[in-house]
């Protein structure tokens, strides 16, 4: 199916978030959306889906004009959209989340016919490698697993037209070339597709047409031939330096130490056994691995969410395990969530409000029971400049932001106040390569100030361009830790779970 977007706008007040854009999508071909967080690019996709509806413009499919009132039309139509941020029912299992909207029925009861869906979703697991339980609840899978629960909802429907918004924003390298491989088989099956993304890898690896959008509109069209710089440029409008610029590392005293850190869950099931490394002040520790192998737990584990079944981390000398989670704020710890909207941010509240979530009761922000709007005020607009928080007003909603500016606001937040340690689990999921860029040179200016940085990453570009130090975790333990310069290939053994010694 062939589809065209002709002067497509749409504003949001006095904010024009689409500007006249053209859009053509040739049957049975990959076409990349790309742009920076917040040019537009979801908003474009959303008006094509139904769940906007456009000022101005048409949309056609096979030349024929068509107009959506909702989601349901563009399915209808043969139009599917795997989103950004899950639409998933978390308490739903994978089955029931797939068949969510298109239920199917059974018998002259018609009881929802569920094990239709398994079927279905059993079939499309074992094609594509998700390894998918179909009864699993969506809640208890991780973060990686969920999104494929959403591909496979999007395949189920068979849409000759699939849009996908930053599908590889919350997978693994090799989950992201896993779901790449399904993009290429998509395109060879006829179907066309719509990659809205900000990774020039991914682009250059897949894409037969690049369209790229800044600021709502559209800046030019590129080859998937072109450079990484010549994309990045068209991208922020700017040169863009797509390697960390950073001095040699100069540690000083360990800060953060952690010893023989262990971990269950609710089940017994071992998440951390006996982890110990430490962290140097001026110092980046890098943890790698493959998603699921107890960095998430690790971190969840130093900031007091989970409990710990033995060892102790200290900060500075000061035994942080067991204590709360603000109390371990206040001992000198930033962090950086890995899911910013779930864990960073609350949505509803205003960015002012989400820049002191974790400084709300201390002066100048408080006094007794009462908060200081001057002082928030002057201390958002502050953080809004500094850090380029792209915004029309520090009133308007986090949950009103781009990926990139939401980070932001995590990071302003974490940083406006004197650390000891930053945690960063993560850091740059789902950011576009001028936010990836600004949130590196905070990083590293973090190191620089003496700050002992951790750091865990499923982007082993970002763990090595980053670190003065690896450690490699593999089914909750660290496997060894290594320079920065060890090459690739052994780092990917290690992370498959060959000590350091072994994989060179």
């Amino acid at each position: 199916m062939k589809l065209e977007l002709r002067g497509i706008t749409k504003k949001f007040g006095d904010f024009t978030a689409n500007n006249k854009i053209d859009l053509l999508v040739e049957e049975g071909k990959i076409h990349a959306l790309l742009g920076e967080n917040g040019a537009g690019k979801s908003t474009l996709m959303n008006v094509l889906f139904g769940f906007y509806d456009a000022d101005e413009g048409t949309i056609l499919l096979d030349d024929e004009e068509v107009v959506f009132a909702g989601p349901g039309d563009a399915m209808a139509a043969g139009i599917g959209m795997v989103h950004q941020h899950f639409m998933l029912v978390p308490p739903f299992t994978v089955a029931e989340n797939v068949m969510l909207g298109h239920e199917a029925v059974t018998g002259f009861a018609k009881i929802l016919d569920l094990d239709a869906a398994r079927a279905t979703v059993r079939e499309l697991s074992e094609r594509f490698g998700f390894h998918l339980d179909p009864d699993a609840k969506v809640e208890d899978l991780a973060v990686g697993a969920q999104q494929r629960v959403e591909i496979i909802k999007a395949l189920s429907r068979q849409a000759k037209v699939l849009i996908l918004d930053e599908p590889t924003a919350v997978l693994t390298p090799q989950e992201t070339d896993e779901l790449l491989e399904i993009v290429k088989q998509l395109r060879d099956s006829g179907t066309s597709v719509v990659l809205i993304t900000h990774k020039l890898r991914e682009v250059q690896a897949v894409a037969d047409t690049i369209t790229v959008i800044r600021l709502g509109k559209v800046v030019g069209t590129a080859k998937p031939t072109a450079s990484r710089e010549e994309l990045a440029s068209m991208m922020v409008g700017r040169d863009v330096s797509m390697t960390v610029d950073k001095g040699t590392a100069k540690p000083g005293d360990v800060v953060l130490a952690v010893k023989n850190l262990s971990a269950k869950d609710e089940s017994g099931h071992e998440q951390l056994r006996r982890v110990s490394f430490d962290v140097r002040a001026g110092e980046i520790l890098a943890v790698a691995g493959v998603q699921g192998n107890g960095q998430t737990e690790l971190m969840e584990a130093l900031l007091g969410v989970i409990p710990t079944t033995g060892g102790k981390a200290t900060v500075d000398g000061e035994v942080i395990t067991g204590k709360s989670i603000g109390d371990v704020l206040m001992s000198g710890v930033g962090f950086v969530p890995e899911d910013r909207t779930e864990d960073g941010l609350v949505a509803t509240f205003t960015i002012a409000n989400n820049l002191i979530l974790d400084l709300y009761g201390i002066e100048p922000y408080s006094k007794g029971l009462a908060l200081q709007p001057a002082a928030i005020t002057e201390h958002a607009e502050r953080s809004v400049e500094q850090f380029d928080i792209r915004t029309t007003s520090i009133r308007a909603t986090a949950g009103s932001l781009s990926g990139g500016n939401q980070q932001k606001v995590v990071l302003a937040r974490e940083l406006s106040r004197p650390l000891k340690v930053l945690m960063a689990s993560q850091p740059t999921r789902g950011l576009d390569v001028g936010s990836i860029e600004f949130v590196h040179k905070r990083i590293i200016q973090e190191r620089d100030a003496g700050t002992a940085v951790l750091i865990v990453s499923s982007e082993l570009d970002e763990v090595t361009a980053l670190a003065d130090r690896i450690a490699v975790m593999y089914q909750g333990q660290i496997v060894d830790i290594v320079p920065a310069d060890t090459d690739r290939e052994t780092l990917g053994l290690m992370m498959a779970g060959a000590h350091g010694e072994d994989a060179a």
